[in-house]
């Protein structure tokens, strides 16, 4: 493992690294690191040794891709804090937005420099049920007395803000923001916990057994199913729910500082060729390129969806007004 990750292990060691090496026979000719969140784990253990097969072939070199998991929000402030990646890949364009506002090493552009507003992937939020739960259909069975939600914290996890504007927006439409705020402080007394990233509250629910549904990623209640088949969960489709599109952006200024600008370009472009395409599709992503979506219809039920820019305005308005300090989400959850 490289100098530079070791350095930053002792600095932040709430971080995990999982270490892909291309070749690992003999010394890399460059490494890269990619801090990204927790759910995206199965995306990109299939997705590095591809890329570095396809660098190695393209210019000759070797790669050593190293990756960091955890909630979105707490990555972005270990990226904030000194954890020198080069390229992030998180939850919430609000956590990339983070950095480059606090520290500059990311151009404010990011957006714009990559199809889709940078986002190679996209999943509906959905509900994961368990076996025999016949009373959970939709946004309004969550607050029915009695049932337990399960979420994780939207102050550590990009997950759990997309969960929250999901069903903030499900109520405005009904009823206007007072409505909302009413149904999000009634949902929110059903949450017995809030694990730090999605992938906990998927543990809490799946492994320990806890809540009687959980508002989770599409592609993590389908890992879900898959890893636990006796247990038979069930997902449930809500008829509306936001289209979360997790969004990818180099670290510029850290990249340069290690050279690795132009390998760190290509790792996040090649997530568009049909090759990245057609792993996105196989863990269950939902991928941009329509050809390979066709090819899994059957494997991604049609729902209504919306996005952050359509009824927030954008994520940093979002931001803004439901999860900093004293905003939305700090009026209305009081810890159990």
């Amino acid at each position: 493992m490289p100098t530079r990750i070791l350095k930053n292990l002792g600095v932040l060691s709430f971080v995990t690294l999982a270490g892909v090496a291309s070749l690992p026979a003999q010394a890399a000719d460059q490494n890269l690191l990619n801090v990204s969140f927790s759910v995206t784990r199965q995306v990109f253990q299939a997705y590095d040794p591809v890329f570095a097969k396809y660098w190695k072939q393209k210019t000759g070199h070797t790669v050593d891709i190293h990756d960091s998991y955890g909630g979105s929000g707490s990555q972005s402030r270990a990226v904030i804090a000194g954890l020198d990646a080069d390229v992030v890949t998180l939850s919430a364009a609000a956590d990339i937005n983070a950095i480059a506002d606090k520290t500059g090493l990311i151009a404010k552009d990011w957006r714009t420099r990559l199809p889709n507003d940078s986002s190679p992937y996209y999943t509906p939020a959905v509900f994961l049920v368990r076996k025999g739960n016949p009373n959970i259909h939709g946004w309004a069975d969550l607050t029915h007395k009695g049932v337990q939600v399960i979420t994780a914290n939207p102050k550590t996890s990009g997950a759990a803000r997309w969960n929250f504007l999901a069903a903030w927006e499900w109520a405005a439409r009904k009823g206007g923001d007072e409505a909302a705020k009413k149904y999000v402080t009634q949902l929110y007394k059903n949450v017995p916990m809030l694990p730090a990233s999605g992938r906990k509250a998927t543990t809490a629910f799946t492994r320990g057994g806890t809540g009687d549904v959980m508002i989770t990623y599409e592609y993590e209640a389908k890992l879900a199913q898959k890893n636990f088949p006796g247990k038979d969960f069930q997902i449930v489709y809500p008829k509306y729910t936001i289209s979360i599109q997790p969004p990818v952006a180099v670290v510029d200024k850290t990249a340069r500082q290690h050279g690795t600008t132009e390998l760190a370009q290509a790792y996040l472009k090649h997530l568009w060729s049909d090759e990245g395409q057609q792993i996105i599709a196989d863990n269950d992503l939902r991928p941009r390129n329509e050809k390979i979506l066709a090819a899994h219809a059957k494997d991604y039920p049609k729902v209504e969806t919306f996005t952050v820019p359509e009824k927030f305005g954008s994520w940093r308005q979002a931001q803004k007004r439901f999860f900093d300090e004293g905003a939305i989400f700090d009026q209305i959850y009081r810890a159990p």
